[in-house]
């Protein structure tokens, strides 16, 4: 297990170690988080790097990660604890065929710990007592109804949950929380006000080919500088869906997979399905478009040569 960085550049350090390019402004508000105990709220586009923190964290500090996937509908029983009813009932007609128990004691016996399924808000809470702290990661907080968002008050305030049958449940040490969003809808400023808040924008050129050379080292130098100067330039259009990073990656890979040394109309065309997810954005770049782009993206490249 490594510990907390010591300072912004350390935990710049920690996560270059681990191939996540981050500007100074996202390693300064991981550090203070880390630093003071706080969950971390990260909002921003899809496919910009959100989640990839979390497990890079993980990853770099050693520790586990427990994930907590959001969708609509998500409710207590899914995110923090449920009682194991079959186990139950089988111990309660053993109790009644065997004469065992009172019902009042058969009753606290069926709801204690042995009988209850730990979810992940109540895995990550009680992991520190055995072990370092892990990593929550609440992903895509905003694809959930806003009950839940209540309920994640007394987590993010205080590290602790109210188990009515058990009482309240504490972490003997707070668990490192990284809470996403791809802001689909605002999230309640509640939740906002016990988090530090950061903005994971779309990384400028300089920074994607930073982080295209960490993650496809084998392409050529001027297929890097080629794909990175094109995606720049697509997220100027009037496009429903940007590409992020992700599919930036994504892209760069599906072209060494066809052994690709630099970009071509034909190639492009062939390939837009892994950069964009939407048809019209597809059918507004595919052909003259694309063409014309790449002649932009060429001059660029040629120029900053």
């Amino acid at each position: 297990m490594t510990g907390i960085p010591a300072s912004i550049d350390a935990t710049q350090a920690l996560l270059a170690g681990a191939d996540y390019v981050a500007d100074r402004g996202l390693a300064a508000t991981i550090f203070l988080a880390l630093k003071m105990q706080r969950p971390l709220f990260l909002e921003g586009e899809a496919g910009v790097g959100k989640t990839e923190i979390a497990k890079v964290l993980a990853t770099s500090l050693g520790r586990p990660l427990i994930r907590l996937q959001c969708y609509e509908g998500l409710d207590i029983h899914s995110a923090v604890y449920e009682w194991n009813v079959q186990r139950q009932m089988i111990e309660i007609r053993l109790a009644e065929a065997e004469g065992r128990k009172s019902s009042e004691g058969l009753g606290q016996d069926i709801y204690s710990e042995r009988f209850l399924i730990r979810r992940p808000l109540l895995k990550a809470l009680q992991a520190s007592a055995t072990g370092a702290p892990p990593v929550l990661l609440i992903d895509e907080l905003d694809r959930t109804d806003e009950p839940f968002e209540a309920y994640l008050l007394e987590v993010l305030s205080d590290f602790q949950v109210t188990i009515p049958e058990l009482g309240t449940i504490r972490a003997a040490q707070p668990p490192i929380v990284i809470i996403t969003s791809n802001r689909t809808r605002e999230i309640h400023d509640a939740v906002k006000r016990r988090c530090l808040y950061y903005w994971v924008d779309y990384p400028d050129a300089a920074r994607e080919l930073e982080i295209l050379r960490r993650k496809a080292p084998e392409a050529s130098a001027t297929l890097t500088r080629e794909v990175v100067a094109f995606v720049q330039r697509l997220r100027q259009a009037d496009l429903f869906k940007l590409p992020g990073v992700a599919e930036t990656i994504d892209w760069t890979r599906a072209l060494l997979a066809l052994d690709a040394l630099a970009l071509d109309p034909q190639t492009i065309n062939d390939t837009l399905g892994v950069l964009l997810k939407y048809q019209d954005d597809i059918a507004r770049v595919q052909g003259s478009e694309a063409a014309r782009i790449l002649q932009e993206v060429r001059a660029r490249v040629a120029q900053a040569a």
